[in-house]
């Protein structure tokens, strides 16, 4: 069994917990906030949807691909080093993207960020691991899930007072304090963390792992943009009916599932594998692995429909619908420590289970009580059952997956674990995204052709004509779907706009429906998968625990 790391036992765990907490939060509030900025953006910068696009993109690509290794490194060169670094290059690429002058260079110091936030996620983690026995995890858990809750819902809302009273550059100049900061108190405060044993990094890996990760977010996440076909029309054909390419949406799924076979095989035969697959000896850790998959797809699957039904179709504000949310943030931010303490004290598994069916119920909630009529305060209720599941779900959920898991592999199992996350959302917003997208463009020529008879008998073709196709892109709006000829009298221009808007937004709340659905199941079938966690013996000791941890 290898030794325990060794430092001073005189240092408040809890104010390292803060410390680790500060870098966190702002890793995390960067997958959020700058969605709120795109208009700001592109009017600045003079870009193209397609660069904003790869603004938000580049980050979110970068990150996820990286975690595992950057895991690795934490183990060999110790989490406290590699938090430092990943700090210092998300703080100096914040400054980069606030002076970024064109969406190119925005676009590269995005990437950097990514890097940044990659190398210091999973050492937040594998030093709680660490610095807590295993009868006070879930307390720790529990904080630093508040947090990862709390950043994923608060990003729209900073976000928009941020732009609103200032512009988009305060979205990546807010990092810059906080940052330094965090560098700071971190260089002073956090204790070094080392094992007797010696880590190495396996290369080859690295490269299978990485692009078998890129071939595969890179096609979640672009999928939809170029309607899950070829990605250029070199090599393309035509076959049944279809448009098909060699370079492709399915191709770059097809090599990345290739790519992650041969990580595997290559991976079985290393002494020191990049990835213990040893951990998924364990139920609770492969368990906990899908169930953090299944809460990423759930949120980004549901906050994606919700937020452009709220800005679109009700006509509020990015600062208002972002408050929508807040009940929600604030409700999980009080009820996550809780939880987390009470996972110690009786176990996480149905504390979990629990909070993952509330967090269903309360957005079924949400999506029963929308209509064209709602207001913000509509939604408060619901928001916040959802947030009290949010709450009880994220520290229960870490507590079991990372709980047997020995410190000398923390840095892996937590690169891993971010990693899985990370894929799980971006399967949900692709998958929710595509849905969406097929039952607006459904929803659109069927509202067009209903409202039609609102209007002059003269414009109604030409009407139903500016509806068709607009559900092929996800911002469209009422002013973007009919074009209005010249000449006409206001009284004709504001009976059209009207039935434009009232088709749109029928259409769009139609369509929302059946895609919220699917997010709400994916969740009630992780609470489905919980109850095959393996409850911990209640005089099961912290000394059993480590040696149980050393024997799997």
């Amino acid at each position: 069994m290898a030794a325990a790391p060794s430092f001073s036992r005189t240092r408040n765990p809890w104010f390292m917990l803060l410390i680790l907490c500060l870098g966190f939060f702002m890793i995390l509030l960067d997958l959020t906030i700058v969605n709120i900025a795109i208009p700001s953006m592109i009017d600045n910068l003079h870009a193209s949807l397609d660069q904003i696009l790869w603004v938000l993109n580049a980050y979110i690509l970068t990150y996820a691909v990286l975690l595992i290794t950057a895991g690795r490194l934490g183990d060999m060169f110790g989490p406290k080093l590699m938090f430092l670094c990943g700090l210092a290059v998300f703080t100096l690429a914040s400054i980069a993207c606030s002076l970024a002058p064109t969406p190119g260079v925005l676009i590269a110091a995005r990437i950097a960020q990514g890097v940044g936030g990659a190398i210091l996620t999973p050492q937040t983690l594998s030093m709680l691991t660490n610095i807590f026995p295993p009868e006070r995890r879930g307390a720790a858990f529990g904080v630093w899930g508040a947090v990862a809750g709390v950043a994923s819902v608060t990003g729209p809302t900073l976000g928009g007072f941020l732009v609103t009273n200032y512009d988009w550059r305060a979205v990546f100049w807010v990092n810059v304090p906080v940052g330094v900061a965090a560098l700071a108190l971190g260089a002073w405060y956090l204790p070094e963390l080392r094992f007797n044993r010696r880590h190495s990094l396996d290369v080859v890996g690295v490269l299978l792992i990485s692009a078998a990760l890129f071939l595969g977010v890179f096609g979640l996440i672009e999928g939809q943009r170029y309607h899950w076909g070829p990605l250029t029309e070199t090599a393309s054909f035509d076959v049944a009916g279809g448009h098909w390419g060699l370079i492709s949406i399915p191709t770059t799924f097809v090599l990345g599932v290739v790519l992650l076979g041969l990580f595997v095989l290559w991976e079985r035969r290393r002494e020191e594998p990049l990835v213990p697959f040893a951990l998924f000896r364990q139920r609770n850790f492969t368990i906990g692995n899908l169930l953090a998959a299944i809460v990423s797809f759930g949120m980004m699957g549901l906050f994606l429909p919700l937020t452009i039904f709220l800005q679109s179709v009700l006509g509020f504000s990015a600062l208002k619908a972002g408050l929508t949310f807040a009940p929600m943030s604030l409700v999980s931010m009080v009820v996550a420590p809780i939880a987390g303490r009470l996972s110690d004290r009786y176990g996480g598994k149905y504390i979990l289970i629990g909070g993952l069916t509330l967090f269903a119920s309360g957005m079924g909630l949400v999506l029963w009580s929308a209509s064209l009529t709602a207001t913000q305060f509509t939604f408060t209720i619901p928001t916040m059952v959802a947030g009290l599941g949010l709450g009880c779900t994220f520290a229960p959920m870490t507590t079991v997956t990372m709980r047997r898991v020995e410190g000398r592999m923390a840095g892996a199992a937590s690169g891993v674990l971010n990693t899985i996350r990370q894929v799980g959302g971006a399967i949900g917003s692709a998958a929710v995204g595509a849905i969406l997208q097929n039952e607006l463009a459904s929803q659109l020529t069927v509202q067009a052709e209903a409202f039609a008879s609102r209007i002059p008998a003269a414009f109604r073709s030409q009407f139903i004509a500016g509806f068709s196709g607009a559900g092929s892109a996800l911002e469209v709006g009422p002013r973007r779907t009919v074009t209005l000829p010249p000449g006409l009298s206001p009284q004709t221009a504001q009976t059209i706009r009207q039935a434009a808007h009232d088709a749109f937004a029928t259409a769009y709340l139609n369509a929302m429906r059946p895609s919220l659905l699917v997010p709400i199941a994916v969740l009630l079938g992780g609470a489905a998968l919980g109850t095959l966690i393996v409850r911990r013996k209640r005089f099961e000791t912290p000394v059993a625990q480590q040696a149980a941890s050393a024997a799997s």
